[in-house]
């Protein structure tokens, strides 16, 4: 089996997220992705601190082709400096972790 990662990356609104979702998931960069929201955020932004709703976009992706995912949704993203970061998916039942590893395999 594949090492697979859950990425976290957060939009403004949620007609973004699922813009962002459609796009890596089209790509078959992610098998699917979760859109959850909105959330509360607390930040530093530009030297100032704020607080705001986002939505934030969960991808399920091979770790293999985790920089494809980055690039691909820093390059789509609305904002110019987004989050984008990953954890391991430590476990899961096996038939969902092979359908996420086909789904996403590399041409």
């Amino acid at each position: 089996m594949t090492d697979f990662l859950q990425v976290s990356a957060a939009t403004e609104n949620h007609e973004a997220a699922v813009k962002l979702a459609q796009s890596v998931v089209t790509a078959r960069l992610a098998a699917g992705a979760q859109i959850v929201g909105p959330v509360g955020s607390v930040f530093w932004h530009q030297g100032e601190f704020g607080s705001g709703g986002e939505w934030q976009l969960v991808p399920k992706v091979r770790a293999d082709r985790y920089d494809e995912v980055e690039a691909h949704l820093l390059k789509h993203h609305p904002w110019q400096n987004p989050e984008v970061s990953a954890v391991p998916i430590v476990a899961g039942a096996d038939a969902y972790l092979r359908w996420l590893e086909t789904t996403t395999a590399p041409d």
